[in-house]
C-alpha cells in the first residue's frame, strides 16, 4: 500500500480530468460527482472517494450489472496508480447501485452465518469478485464462532463459511465448460488466489458539472476545457 493520502482535494483533480476525457470519447450524456467517503452515505466497505453517476445515458454504463461502470473504476484506480489493497477506497456508484449491493451482501453473510451455526455444516457462496468476497469476510469479521476464508481459482473464487473449529474442506471440482461469469462488484483476479480476506455530460457539447460535494464550489472558478465545461 502506499502513502497517498485519497480524499477530494488530493485525486479530485485527477478523476476529473481522466473521467472527462473517457466520456467525451464515448460521447455518453452522463454528470458524475466526486465526493468524499463520509459524505457519500452509508457505504458498508467505507471507501475514501465515491464518484456518483447521473444522467440520459447512464444506462450505457449500467448494462450488465454494472459493468462499464465497474471497468470505468478500475481503469481510474490505475490511472491513480492505486495498489491492490487500496482500490476498496474509491467506489463508483449509480442510482445507489454499489451501496444496495453491499448491503445485500452483508446481509446474506448474517443469513449464512445464522444457517452454519445452526447446522454446523459450511457454506459456499457463489463465485465472487475480489472485492465482493472481501465484503463477506468483513460482514463475518465479529462473528467469533465461525470463520471465512476464499476457495478455488481464479472465476471460481469463492467465500466458504466454516464453523470456527472446523477443517478446510477440499476444493469442488472445476466445472467444465465457459468461463464462470462472477457477480459484479469488484476488481478483477489476476492470478488465482491472491489474497483478498478482509477478515473480497450536462448534455453533449455543454457542460458537465465536476461536483465536489456540498457547497465547495468550484477551485479557481470556471476553469472551462474546450468549451463552457466548468467544474462546479
Amino acid at each position: 500500500m502506499s502513502d497517498r493520502t485519497y480524499t477530494v482535494d488530493t485525486v479530485g483533480d485527477e478523476i476529473a480530468d481522466f473521467l472527462d476525457a473517457v466520456l467525451d470519447a464515448a460521447d455518453f450524456d452522463v454528470e458524475y460527482e466526486i465526493l468524499d467517503g463520509e459524505e457519500a452515505g452509508s457505504y458498508f466497505e467505507k471507501p475514501a472517494v465515491v464518484v456518483k453517476f447521473s444522467g440520459p445515458d447512464l444506462e450505457f454504463l449500467m448494462n450488465n450489472k454494472g459493468e462499464s461502470l465497474l471497468a470505468l473504476e478500475q481503469l481510474t484506480q490505475e490511472v491513480l496508480g492505486m495498489a491492490p489493497d487500496e482500490h476498496a477506497l474509491m467506489c463508483f456508484d449509480a442510482n445507489d447501485y454499489r451501496l444496495l449491493r453491499q448491503e445485500e451482501l452483508r446481509l446474506s453473510a448474517l443469513t449464512v452465518a445464522d444457517r452454519v451455526r445452526e447446522s454446523n455444516t459450511p457454506y459456499r457462496f457463489s463465485p465472487m469478485s475480489s472485492r465482493e468476497r472481501r465484503l463477506i469476510h468483513l460482514a463475518m469479521r465479529d462473528q467469533a464462532d465461525l470463520r471465512s476464508e476464499s476457495a478455488g481459482i481464479g472465476p471460481h473464487r469463492h467465500v466458504v463459511i466454516y464453523p470456527a473449529g472446523m477443517a478446510s474442506l477440499p476444493d469442488p471440482p472445476v466445472p467444465t465448460g465457459p468461463p464462470m461469469r462472477r457477480s459484479g462488484g469488484g476488481d478483477r483476479d489476476r492470478g488465482g488466489r491472491g489474497g483478498d480476506r478482509g477478515g473480497d455530460r450536462g448534455g453533449r457539447g455543454g457542460d458537465r458539472g465536476r461536483g465536489r460535494g456540498g457547497d465547495r464550489g468550484g477551485r479557481g472558478g470556471d476553469r472551462g476545457r474546450g468549451g463552457d465545461r466548468g467544474r462546479r
